[in-house]
């Protein structure tokens, strides 16, 4: 078990979202991980944002998040490494929460995700590392 994980969007949502297809799964992932979880506001924001798309308040998800998550918030310093991992990434539809991840591992050498999304297959660091995803995929 890896002592933290980088948590994207999509569990998150799911978590706090019944409708979501990934509801069921993040339930028993988040009752049965024990590693620390860490994020940043970036993905925050698109919780936050995707939530209130679907009609969620986001105010129990932050509660939630306030009390859950080591939320990093070097995000800004990150900017000119984000810019680079959009561009090399422009064929993908890699997004700025996506991106900003991407940095936040490679900052924090941590390179294991919680993530519905697979472009993590496909994104590396810049020293090439891989990402291992521990949120099971259908």
């Amino acid at each position: 078990m890896p002592s933290t994980v980088l948590v994207d969007s999509g569990p998150l949502i799911a978590l706090f979202d019944r409708d979501d297809h990934h509801h069921r799964r993040a339930l028993k992932w988040m009752r049965a991980n024990q590693a620390a979880l860490a994020t940043n506001t970036a993905v925050l924001t698109e919780v936050c944002h995707l939530l209130a798309a679907g009609g969620i308040p986001a105010g129990d998800f932050l509660g939630w998040a306030e009390q859950a998550l080591d939320i990093d918030d070097r995000t800004g310093g990150d900017l000119p490494r984000i810019r680079a991992i959009l561009a090399a990434y422009h064929d993908l539809p890699a997004d700025f929460a996506d991106a900003s991840l991407v940095a936040l591992a490679e900052r924090r050498s941590c390179f294991t995700v919680a993530t519905v999304d697979r472009d993590f297959t496909v994104y590396r660091s810049a020293t090439r590392r891989h990402f291992r995803n521990v949120f099971p995929l259908t």
